[in-house]
């Protein structure tokens, strides 16, 4: 942030100090505060595991719904324990494979077919000191910067847990107030059970309305992950396509000519691997050129941001899917 923007910041402060409406400020924040509180006293473990249908729209109750959404393989992207249209998603796929009415609501049918997993919804975990050891990696804005570390590693023990336990960092904070993030610790945090286990898809299907399906020989669904695909600028390249290869841990070839908004002044790089690469940790290639079906650094955008024509999942929803793909299936982008 430059001077000048810092010097106009310092002005409205005083110019609100002056115009008496600090004390509207002060009662903001502490409304704020006052419902950080009371959303942390709903999300307890026993609160979380236990909550009933009459408080189906609490904090904990929207966090049970999208940890037994994903056990269910409607995956809601990174959960935050708050709605969204990532969890009207997962809701609307889920109602249409029990034949419910189909609103994108957590609505009390919904809630009753959810919880026949009767399991808890969160769970322990010990901070081991592998998980705090890092690398970690504080990993620039610009791409020229970028290429020249060697991995582009998680910045902090937050973010791998956060990403391992597929939850936002700040409900993760919010799940374990008070703690530091040191090894030994226990923390609470999602069960989300074992992923999908031996399936094979044999096509997969992508929606301009982010939507991303795989389904097995028969044509049953598989799973069903949020996605953002493609923009104005590079738009979801209509058609039938096909999977031409699986790579894990890419590097990414960085050509500013392929980017919009790339700046003019950037040259072609090589980005090294890691978590915080611009595609992730695996890449799907596609037979159309320059496209594929990748991970992202950034997985709470997913499903709420444009991409650059690819289709782009969470890393964890990146790895379950490359499970279950091969070489040679179709991949069909629609309307």
């Amino acid at each position: 942030m430059g001077k000048t923007w810092v010097t106009f910041f310092a002005a409205l402060i005083l110019l609100a100090d002056v115009s008496g409406a600090a004390p509207h400020k002060n009662s903001k924040r502490t409304a704020q505060k006052r419902a950080r509180v009371s959303e942390q006293a709903q999300l307890t473990p026993e609160a979380i595991n236990n909550t009933a249908w009459t408080a189906a729209t609490s904090p904990a109750a929207i966090l049970r719904s999208q940890v037994l959404l994903g056990r269910a393989h409607f995956s809601p992207g990174e959960m935050d324990g708050r709605t969204g249209d990532n969890f009207s998603r997962a809701l609307r796929g889920f109602q249409e494979s029990r034949q419910l009415p189909v609103t994108g609501n957590l609505d009390e049918a919904t809630w009753q077919a959810l919880n026949t997993d009767a399991g808890p919804a969160v769970t322990t975990y010990t901070i081991t000191e592998a998980d705090t050891a890092g690398p970690f990696t504080e990993v620039p804005e610009d791409m020229l910067e970028q290429a020249k570390l060697k991995e582009l590693s998680y910045s902090t023990v937050q973010e791998a847990l956060g990403e391992r336990f597929h939850v936002s960092t700040g409900l993760l904070q919010r799940l374990n107030s008070g703690k530091h993030f040191t090894a030994g610790e226990t923390l609470t945090v999602p069960d989300n059970g074992p992923g999908i286990q031996g399936a094979k898809a044999m096509k997969v299907v992508i929606t301009k309305a982010g939507i991303l399906t795989a389904t097995d020989a028969e044509g049953k669904l598989i799973a069903q992950y949020p996605c953002s695909s493609g923009s104005e600028h590079d738009p979801l390249p209509i058609g039938t396509w096909k999977i031409t290869a699986i790579v894990r841990n890419p590097p990414f070839f960085y050509n500013p000519a392929l980017f919009w908004d790339a700046d003019p002044s950037h040259t072609k790089a090589k980005i090294p691997p890691g978590p915080n690469n611009p595609v992730g940790v695996v890449w799907m290639d596609l037979s159309k050129e320059h496209y594929g079906i990748h991970g992202t650094p950034v997985p709470g955008a997913v499903g709420h941001t444009q991409s650059h024509g690819c289709i782009r999942l969470t890393n964890w929803d990146a790895q379950e899917l490359a499970g279950m793909v091969a070489k040679g299936i179709p991949v069909i982008c629609q309307e």
